[in-house]
């Protein structure tokens, strides 16, 4: 048996984010399921994006200590203290702010990871395997954080 969800249900929101650490791993499942109950769909896939280009959305095991070696492992392949062009304000002239930050590291590790992912529903849940979890990475907090998810089906 099929269940439909009304004309209308809500298919996108939007959801801040609140971040503490230059570096952070925030469990959205959560909502993310939450969400996708809300909306009614039995059959189809949940999108999940992040609306900032140093910041990333990733599946994996909610472990502390795993948490912590893929902090290790980003500040490894791309610290925070090497130069990169995008941080040197007195050549860089586009997309400059009044508060700009030296961020280049940031947006390397947010290019190795991704700024979505999408996951299917099937039976009105998330199809999602027995360690996954979904997450919101911040690669240059503490910020205020936005993330937008739809649901089609």
């Amino acid at each position: 048996m099929h269940t439909f969800a009304p004309a209308r249900a809500r298919r996108h929101t939007r959801f801040n984010i609140i971040t503490s650490r230059r570096t952070e791993f925030v469990d959205i499942t959560d909502r993310v399921e939450s969400f996708v109950r809300e909306c009614g769909v039995d059959t189809g896939l949940v999108n999940i994006q992040s609306l900032h280009t140093t910041t990333a959305i990733v599946l994996n095991e909610h472990e502390p200590l795993l948490l912590s070696d893929f902090s290790t492992l980003l500040g490894r392949v791309a610290p925070r203290a090497a130069w990169y062009r995008h941080d040197d304000f007195e050549t860089r002239t586009v997309n400059m702010t009044p508060d700009e930050r030296a961020n280049g590291h940031a947006h390397c590790r947010a290019l190795l990871l991704g700024p979505t992912a999408s996951l299917n529903v099937a039976g009105g849940r998330l199809e999602r395997g027995q360690w996954q979890r979904v997450f919101f990475v911040e690669l240059d907090g503490p910020r205020s954080r936005e993330v937008s998810i739809v649901a089609m089906g």
